[in-house]
């Protein structure tokens, strides 16, 4: 994987770097100080997988950064991050498209499990975070795979069914139900499947 760090704090970036480096010696590592230069190196051949997207970073404008990367971008998975964030910055980074909130002061290995997580898939909100952060402003996060899921959630089928009706494997679609619960704030499938009717998400 090819991880951009984009923070405008050189020690930040550093600490990150190390421990990602240390836990995934096959992950490469970038890093940028503004949004603009986060720009320039997503563009550049090979690209990147991942952006870990300080809030409030130089060209950042409240969301602006973020929306930005997200238009440009919109293949790569983009973590909103912060040492401090209100629950309606981190509902409207949801809302954009970010894969999950990542506070700073997050230690080093759950850091990493969270990028791990959210490479696979997942939109990672730590415990503690802001509580009313994910529900209704993730919902309009969902992948599209995510959404063709939900809808096969809400009509009862079993993960075998789903499974078979969007030729995928049984396995990803517990990913996409985990992801689907962290979204929606929901502990197993059945909340979250009555989750998305209080949030008037059938079809």
């Amino acid at each position: 994987m090819r991880l951009l760090i984009a923070d405008d704090h050189d020690l930040v970036r550093d600490a990150l770097r190390s421990h990602i480096e240390r836990a995934s010696p096959e992950t490469i590592v970038l890093g940028a100080g503004t949004v603009n230069d986060a720009l320039k190196v997503m563009g550049e051949p090979p690209g990147v997988d991942m952006v870990l997207l300080d809030f409030r970073m130089p060209g950042m404008n409240g969301l602006n950064g973020l929306i930005r990367l997200r238009e440009r971008h919109p293949s790569v998975k983009v973590v909103f991050m912060s040492g401090e964030a209100r629950p309606e910055d981190v509902r409207a980074a949801l809302a954009h498209g970010a894969s999950g909130f990542l506070p700073k002061t997050l230690p080093g290995a759950e850091l990493v499990e969270a990028v791990n997580r959210m490479a696979a898939g997942e939109v990672f909100i730590p415990a503690g975070a802001p509580q009313d952060a994910s529900p209704t402003g993730a919902a309009a996060g969902f992948t599209r795979r995510e959404r063709e899921v939900l809808d096969y959630l809400l009509k009862g089928q079993s993960n075998k069914e789903i499974a078979r009706a969007l030729d995928l494997e049984e396995v990803t679609v517990k990913l996409h139900i985990r992801g689907l619960c962290r979204k929606l704030g929901a502990k197993n499938r059945t909340q979250a499947a009555m989750r998305a009717v209080e949030l008037g998400l059938g079809r």
